[in-house]
C-alpha cells in the first residue's frame, strides 16, 4: 500500500543511484526462472503485469470471463492477500471465485473438484512454478513502462525482455500511446487494447460539480475518465492503493464536500472498500474494458484453449 515514487517515471539522480539495488531483483528473477512449471488438466489464463501498480487485470479477467462463459465453466483464481477485499468483491460478484495462500492451493482445488474446465488467475505473471495456456502482461497505456528500470529503481518487476515469453500483451486505459505500442511490439507481436467504459453513467448528475476521492494504482486515470464524460472536478483526495478508508477520513471528505456544496464520486473498487455508514451520500463510477480490437482478441483466446 505504497504511492509510486515520482522518480518512477524518468532517469534520474535518484533512480540511478538505486540501480545496484535493482541487481538484486535481477538475481532474484534469474533463479525463479530456474523453477520446473507444473501443467494442470484444466485450462488456465493469467492475467498479470510487469508494471507495478494499477494496470486494468482484474476488469481484464471480467472481461475474458464474459467471452468465454459460454463455452467453458469458468472461476477466477486470486492469491489471498489482506488488502484486497475489494477486488474480490468485484470478481464474486461475476462469477465463482476461489482465494487461497498459493494459487496451487486453488488450481489443485478446482482440478479436484472437476466443476470447472478454465481458471482465470488475476495476477501471477511472478508465479514461475505454473505453466499458463494463455498469459498476459497488462500495462496501462499512460504510464507505460515508467523509466523502464527494475524495482527499486523504477517500477518493473520483470525486464521488459520477458514480454516475448508471454502469449500477449494488453494496453489498458484512454491515451493511444503509439510510442509505447512501438517499443512493446519489439518483444511481442501479440498487442490489444482497450479503454475503460461507464457503465452507470446514466444515474449520475453530471451538472453538479464533484469532489472525487480514490485508493488505486492509477488514479490518474479515473480523474482522465472523469473529464473525458464531462464531470467537473472541482477537489480531489488520493490515497495509495488498497487504501482502508478510516470513518474520520469519510467524514472529513463529507464535511468538505458540504461546506463547498459537491458531490462525491469514488471508483466502484473503492466504493466496495467503503463500510455501510460511509457509502451514504456517496456515489460511484461503474466501468468495464472496452476491448478495441474483440474479433480478433476471441480469436487469440479460442486458439489457444
Amino acid at each position: 500500500m505504497i504511492r509510486k515514487p515520482l522518480f518512477w517515471n524518468n532517469i534520474n539522480l535518484i533512480s540511478l543511484s538505486l540501480i545496484p539495488i535493482s541487481i538484486i531483483t535481477l538475481i532474484v528473477n534469474f533463479f525463479k526462472n530456474l523453477f520446473v512449471k507444473k501443467k494442470y488438466k484444466i485450462k488456465t489464463i493469467c492475467i498479470g503485469n510487469i508494471y507495478i501498480g494499477g494496470t486494468g487485470k482484474t476488469s481484464l479477467c471480467i472481461e475474458i470471463n464474459n467471452i468465454l462463459k459460454k463455452k467453458f465453466r469458468t472461476v477466477f483464481i486470486k492469491k489471498k492477500y489482506s488488502d484486497q477485499f475489494d477486488e474480490k468483491q468485484l470478481l464474486t460478484s461475476q462469477g465463482d471465485f476461489l482465494s487461497h495462500n498459493a494459487r496451487k492451493i486453488s488450481l489443485r482445488k478446482v482440478e479436484n473438484s472437476k466443476k470447472f474446465n478454465l481458471a482465470i488467475l488475476d495476477d501471477g505473471l511472478q508465479e514461475k512454478t505454473i505453466s499458463y495456456d494463455i498469459s498476459i502482461a497488462c500495462f496501462n497505456s499512460s504510464y507505460g513502462v515508467g523509466n523502464g528500470l527494475l524495482l527499486p529503481a523504477g517500477p518493473l518487476r520483470e525486464n521488459l525482455s520477458v514480454l516475448k515469453n508471454y502469449s500477449a500483451i494488453f494496453l489498458n486505459g484512454e491515451k493511444n500511446n503509439k510510442k509505447l505500442f512501438s517499443m512493446l511490439k519489439k518483444y511481442n507481436n501479440h498487442i490489444f487494447r482497450s479503454n475503460y467504459l461507464p457503465t452507470n453513467i446514466k444515474k449520475l448528475n453530471r451538472k453538479k460539480k464533484y469532489l472525487y476521492f480514490c485508493g488505486i494504482g492509477n488514479p490518474e486515470e479515473f480523474e482522465y475518465t472523469l473529464k473525458k464524460y464531462n464531470f467537473k472536478i472541482a477537489k480531489k483526495f488520493i490515497y495509495p492503493d488498497h487504501h482502508n478508508f478510516e470513518n474520520q477520513e469519510i467524514d472529513k471528505i463529507k464535511q468538505i464536500a458540504y461546506s463547498e456544496k459537491l458531490k462525491i464520486i469514488t471508483t466502484e473498487k473503492d466504493y466496495k472498500r467503503l463500510s455501510k455508514r460511509n457509502k451514504k451520500n456517496i456515489d460511484h463510477l461503474k466501468i468495464k474494458i472496452n476491448i478495441k480490437n474483440l474479433s480478433e482478441f476471441r480469436k487469440f483466446l479460442e486458439e489457444r484453449l
